[in-house]
């Protein structure tokens, strides 16, 4: 089974850039929520402050996690689909 790398990346982009945004629009409510994720999150990725810039820090952050997780989804489906094809190469 040969996967879309493209696709695959859209997918990813789009569950880690929604996560990342829930996330932090919930601390920005309930103070506290999610701040051990975020701080990782503050960590990864420059220009993304845990604490600063309100909303426009989480839509930073949230821009950071779709190019992070288009590009991991991406290379994972490459990858994949690289190691799929040797395997198929060495058994015939």
């Amino acid at each position: 089974m040969k996967l879309d790398a493209v696709r695959l990346g859209c997918a990813l982009a789009t569950l880690w850039g929604a996560i990342v945004f829930l996330v932090g629009v919930a601390n920005l409510i309930f103070g506290g929520y999610g701040a051990s994720l975020l701080k990782a999150i503050d960590s990864i990725y420059p220009g993304y402050h845990y604490g600063e810039w309100g909303f426009l820090g989480v839509l930073m952050a949230t821009i950071y996690a779709i190019i992070d997780g288009w590009v991991v989804g991406a290379v994972f489906g490459w990858l994949y689909n690289l190691y799929t094809k040797r395997k198929r190469t060495a058994a015939e």
